[in-house]
């Protein structure tokens, strides 16, 4: 049986499956399902296609000069039937598929080091530019972060980052006034809408008292 390489994408098709496509010039194309021949009858250029082996190999994600992708190659000799050859053209065929699956996992390992660290560099770099989108926090939480340092000799700009994410974890998961809108399902099967008023909540750092100046912390902030 032979497997013959979609001539789009580069998968196998194997026979009596896929479709064939055969030109006026008597060439054939073999394709291994009908999105490859879709794409060939449009004209598009396989190698500018993300999910299809050209692509893959000219970006190098793809192992491309390797002895056992040649074992795979189309030989147009014919050959006289012989069982021994035949039992050992099999034990080859397990042997190598071991091997270039081995290989292709030290390929994928080899390409994808050091990827968490370009990932945290390009994550610095985004926070770095955008960083007046952060949230800014009251003077009297700033000065509480400085004595903070200064007893525990932390990093202040450490300390900041951390109450700036918690207040804003904190502040996504509460409503400081407004109306919430709520549906309830009566007994007789109907929908009925209801209408809530919502008020702060008593006991919150951000309704003390105590914090009477932080407006003109918030001033002088800005």
């Amino acid at each position: 049986m032979r497997v013959d390489p979609c001539y789009f994408c580069g998968r196998p098709s194997f026979p009596s499956k896929g479709i064939t496509f055969v030109r006026n010039d008597a060439r054939a194309f073999r394709f291994c399902r009908s999105k490859c021949h879709r794409n060939f009858k449009m004209k598009r250029n396989p190698r500018k296609l993300k999910w299809t082996k050209a692509y893959r190999r000219n970006n190098n994600k793809e192992m491309t000069v390797d002895t056992t992708l040649m074992f795979a190659a189309r030989r147009n000799v014919p050959v006289r039937y012989d069982r021994e050859l035949v039992a050992k053209t099999l034990k080859a065929m397990e042997r190598v598929g071991e091997v270039r699956a081995r290989r292709e996992r030290a390929f994928y390992k080899r390409r994808m080091a050091g990827k968490r660290a370009r990932e945290l560099a390009t994550a610095r770099k985004l926070v770095a530019e955008n960083e007046h989108l952060l949230p800014r926090l009251r003077g009297s939480e700033k000065r509480r972060i400085a004595e903070l340092a200064a007893e525990t000799g932390a990093d202040v700009e450490e300390l900041e980052a951390a109450a700036a994410a918690q207040a804003a974890k904190k502040k996504s998961g509460k409503a400081f006034g407004g109306e919430v809108r709520r549906q309830r399902v009566r007994v007789d099967g109907g929908v009925e809408e209801i209408t809530e008023r919502v008020v702060g909540q008593a006991g919150d750092d951000d309704f003390d008292d105590d914090d009477d100046d932080d407006d003109d912390d918030d001033m002088d902030m800005d």
